[in-house]
């Protein structure tokens, strides 16, 4: 009997998979490319104590935002909170703990997470805050900070394209930390905005290759939404 990877619902999807504690890595960049349904799938479990990798908790009434009313995130491991003024306020009230990241760095101890290395040295960060309690090291007459990979029991992501195999292709910006995030956990759980049979994606297409993806759910509705916009009135035409 063939093994499907397909679910119905994002809630099935994440069905055995959520306990109190664990680590779940989330991909997106502030709304762009998170994994949505997944995300409301969590809140809706009501698991707690929740340490979160992500670029940053996004806005208060979507995204990872919604896990915050009921207190479910314990740590965030991110480079950026400025969006979100409900965890900017339970971190200053101490019920977050937060570990900063440079984003390049964050980005690199994900990927150094999927590819099975330990640790990594980078310059970014030497001298600062950063390296607090950190191991620095002199290479060629110039100092580098240690960092170490982060893993994950889940990731979660987002993908414009699937198929059953669970190969994904993504779309523009939307691409960002999905990828990295796909190889760098126990398992991965993928959304997809459209799922396509077996062979329907140009191999030279797919990013994250199917072994990363034990589960995969086709979003019934998509919300896309713009984090910010700035816009100013467009100059009157010219006419002679």
């Amino acid at each position: 009997m063939a093994v499907t990877k397909v679910y119905p619902n994002a809630s099935s999807a994440l069905a055995g998979l959520l306990r109190d504690g664990m680590t779940i890595m989330s991909g997106g960049f502030g709304v762009c490319g998170i994994p949505s349904s997944l995300i409301e799938a969590i809140r809706d479990s009501g698991v707690k104590d929740l340490t979160i990798i992500s670029n940053n908790p996004g806005i208060d009434d979507f995204g990872l935002g919604l896990l915050l009313p009921q207190g479910q995130i314990r740590k965030m491991i991110g480079s950026y909170i400025g969006e979100n003024a409900r965890f900017a306020k339970q971190y200053l009230g101490g019920e977050i703990e937060v570990e900063f990241n440079p984003q390049g760095t964050l980005a690199e101890r994900i990927r150094a997470g999927g590819a099975g290395i330990p640790a990594f040295f980078t310059r970014t960060g030497v001298g600062t805050v950063i390296a607090e309690g950190k191991d620095v090291r002199e290479f060629d007459g110039i100092k580098y900070l240690m960092e170490k990979s982060l893993h994950a029991d889940l990731a979660i992501v987002h993908a414009w394209r699937g198929d059953p195999e669970g190969n994904l292709q993504y779309r523009m910006t939307a691409r960002n930390f999905n990828p990295v995030m796909a190889t760098a956990a126990e398992v991965t759980v993928a959304e997809v905005e459209e799922l396509v049979e077996p062979g329907a994606i140009d191999p030279d297409h797919i990013v994250t290759p199917g072994i990363f993806v034990q589960r995969i759910v086709q979003l019934e509705q998509l919300d896309k939404r713009i984090e910010q916009r700035t816009v100013r009135a467009r100059p009157t035409a010219c006419r002679e």
